[in-house]
């Protein structure tokens, strides 16, 4: 066996001292049986009727899913309707044959006291004997002290006479253990017997359990405690810590083997053992720091992340210096995602370090040769621009902290990353979801088809909202403000930002959030301080909804709705995507773009900036893809890839924002003014697009009926007027029209 596996010294009476403090009552005896809901929860009661335990398979208790086995596993709503007698344990135990008597049968068919009348008599025919006895009189007498058992208490003993001969044979425990142990047959227990004369190990696995009672976040079945307290009590040591965790596995694996329903043993052993190191090397700094993976929780920090692993970095030096980097980082508040993303960083820089071409052993060779030799290989790594960018970052932030507060004054001077080493990152427009989709996923009667209000909810918020998906799953229970009108806003914790910030919401949000809070509140009356609790081992409404949940929610419901493309293929979005399309629909609805940026709680303008791009750009292709005529009906062409098309497509925005038409578009240059005001249809500077049609021909029929009518006055000035616009319009109508598979809907808008 390697060294990292060979045995430590035992932990000696201070350890024990610990748990004797630790351990409650409740837990130091020898069958541990939780009450309903204490280590098994969420899971409701078993499904036939009248059974109040807890189900363990099949939704049955473990009673029940034993008899249903034995009866050849018929289809289990068949077994439900016809389950049989009560599970063994909860029958009612043979009373005295003779008529009245209830006291329990304890020597053919007879109680004590009848028995001996019986053997007096000389022994007759039992049955006629037993029928020619009167009836014995109820007088008040004691029943046995088992809730289940009708039978009378046997003289002084709080039992009937079977039960008191089972007390008996178990060893005559105490009275109300014993009773609890009867109460509860058929559900969990956990038995320590097997490790009696072995206190500390007996105590380190009852303090396990305690934790798993007190979290409270995982469902403890005795069928996965129990293998792991014979094959503790059969290993020899006098202590978990005695052995590493990793000779616990592989004694395990020898004892147990790995198959997948033995997973929930070697889990309960490791959880054992971690809380166990918890308790006897305590928590804090003084205590995590030294150590090269910290455990999170021991810090006090609250995440999905359970540890940081320093122990991928080669170099003891540097490996020292990360762990200090590392510490400042957190405690600036920075994310522990953050320090992962540090740490990776340092990891990686490291085996560059230890390459044999670099070989730089101390920190006095990291110079600015060294970087730009360590820039040459990060180029070539396949990563992407941005997480190459990062791990620049985060180096050149580490050197910087070297220097700044003292850490290491043998790094050199120029050991540092300029601006121009960051590599140029790509410019990515938001990807927002096409209308197409949209439409889909807007429908009521896909938001419907959620199959949990809350995971209906969330959608609607992250649609309508804008929020970023950790943000909307992490919304506090009293997440709605007022304004001093009545208004109603949704007040989140914009994490990434580390703020508070609103967002006005409509009656149909505001509507669902209300629904969502009586769900909750139903749920668990005691409430909980979130809007989406964790559907699952969440018992006390403690935890929120994870990311990771809802995402494969968010899967199943748009297979379960069908959600297409455009070219009929099936949809996989991101949450995320919703925040890109928010933020595009508002800068293509003319909203300005520092409202957006206060909207999406963005702290620059840049970011906002993108969507804008986005809206320029899509609006540009659609503009040079559409038939454009002028007033003879004639082509305007747009070559897309030629000199001159930026400046057209400048001129053509700010025409748009200059001189906006309701029937078509004004290609005057801004710099000069029109000499043809409200007679754009017999300018030679207008243009129109098939988007405009219904305009067009709506007014040729106006021009029409005036014609008639100037022409019944005798208004021929009128009438020469109207016919000019009226056959130029007949010219746009006839030209747009003679390109039928171009849709109105093709074109630009008139944003």
């Amino acid at each position: 066996m390697s060294d990292a596996l060979s045995a430590a010294p035992a932990p000696g009476a201070w350890l024990l001292g610990k748990l004797m403090a630790a351990v409650r009552p409740e837990f130091r005896v020898d069958v541990f049986i939780p009450a309903p809901g204490e280590l098994i929860f969420d899971l409701g009661s078993c499904r036939v009727p009248g059974c109040p335990r807890q189900p363990r398979t099949r939704q049955l208790c473990k009673g029940h899913y034993y008899r249903w086995q034995r009866r050849g596993k018929p289809d289990v709503e068949a077994f439900i309707a016809d389950p049989g007698a009560d599970p063994v344990g909860r029958s009612e135990l043979t009373a005295c044959a003779v008529a009245g008597c209830r006291f329990g049968a304890a020597r053919q068919g007879l109680c004590v006291r009848h028995h001996g009348f019986w053997e007096r008599a000389g022994k007759p025919h039992k049955r006629t004997w037993a029928a020619g006895l009167p009836a014995v009189e109820d007088t008040g007498r004691r029943v046995c002290r088992l809730s289940f058992c009708t039978l009378w208490a046997q003289g002084k003993s709080p039992f009937c006479h079977n039960h008191k001969s089972r007390w008996y044979a178990v060893g005559s425990p105490e009275i109300e253990e014993f009773v609890r142990r009867c109460e509860a047959a058929g559900d969990d227990r956990f038995d320590f017997r097997p490790l009696e004369g072995k206190r500390q190990l007996r105590l380190e696995l009852q303090y396990a359990l305690q934790c798993r009672h007190d979290e409270r976040q995982v469902n403890t079945h005795s069928s996965a405690a129990a293998p792991v307290i014979r094959l503790v009590a059969a290993s020899g040591t006098a202590s978990l810590l005695e052995w590493p965790m990793e000779r616990w596995s592989e004694y395990y694996a020898a004892g147990r083997g790995s198959s997948h329903s033995q997973n929930g043993q070697l889990a309960f052993l490791r959880y054992a053992y971690t809380h166990l190191e918890d308790l006897a090397h305590g928590s804090g700094w003084e205590s995590e720091f030294p150590r090269d993976v910290w455990e999170l929780r021991r810090l006090g920090i609250e995440g999905t992340r359970a540890r940081l692993r320093f122990d991928r970095i080669v170099q003891p030096w540097l490996r020292e210096l990360a762990k200090r980097f590392v510490r400042w980082r957190l405690s600036l508040g920075r994310s522990v995602n953050q320090a992962v993303v540090d740490i990776l960083a340092l990891n990686r820089f490291s085996g560059f370090l230890a390459d044999p071409r670099v070989a730089a052993d101390e920190l006095t060779r990291v110079d600015r040769t060294v970087l730009e030799r360590y820039l040459a290989d990060l180029a070539l790594d396949p990563r992407s621009t941005h997480s190459r960018s990062r791990d620049i970052s985060s180096l050149n932030a580490f050197f910087h902290a070297l220097r700044r507060h003292g850490w290491d004054q043998s790094l050199s001077s120029n050991a540092t990353f300029y601006p121009d080493d960051f590599p140029r990152p790509d410019k990515r427009l938001p990807r927002a979801l096409a209308e197409h989709v949209m439409a889909q996923v807007e429908q009521p009667a896909n938001l419907d088809r959620w199959h949990t209000p809350d995971g209906r909810a969330l959608t609607l918020i992250l649609m309508r909202c804008g929020l970023r998906v950790g943000d909307a799953c992490n919304l506090a229970f009293d997440c709605i403000i007022r304004d001093a009108d009545g208004a109603a806003y949704l007040r989140y914790l914009n994490r990434k930002m580390k703020r508070e910030a609103l967002v006005p919401i409509d009656e149909e949000v505001e509507g669902e959030i209300a629904t969502q809070q009586q769900c909750v509140l139903e749920r668990w009356p005691g409430g909980s301080r979130w809007l989406f609790p964790a559907p699952r081992m969440n018992p006390d409404g403690a935890r929120p909804l994870t990311t990771h949940s809802y995402r494969g929610q968010l899967a199943l419901w748009l297979e379960r709705c069908d959600v297409r493309d455009e070219h009929g293929r099936a949809v996989h979005l991101t949450p995320h995507q919703w925040r890109h399309t928010f933020g595009t629909r508002l800068i293509n609805r003319d909203v300005p773009q520092e409202v957006v940026r206060v909207r999406l709680d963005h702290s620059s303008g840049e970011m906002t900036a993108h969507y804008a791009r986005l809206h320029d750009t899509t609006v540009r292709r659609r503009w040079e893809k559409a038939r454009k005529v002028n007033i003879q009906g004639e082509s305007v062409t747009v070559d897309p890839d030629g000199p001159l098309a930026e400046a057209t497509w400048a001129k053509q925005r700010l025409g748009r924002v200059t001189q906006a038409l309701p029937n078509g578009y004004c290609g005057l240059p801004v710099q000069k003014t029109c000499p043809h005001a409200n007679a754009c249809l017999t300018c030679p500077m207008f243009v129109t697009t098939p988007e405009f049609l219904p305009q067009h021909r709506e007014q040729r029929q106006q021009l029409l009926q005036i014609v008639s009518a100037a022409e019944a006055r005798g208004q021929a000035r009128v009438v020469e007027m109207n016919r000019q616009v009226l056959g130029n319009l007949e010219k746009i109508i006839t030209g747009l029209e003679s390109d039928p598979g171009q849709q109105p809907e093709a074109t630009a808008d008139a944003s």
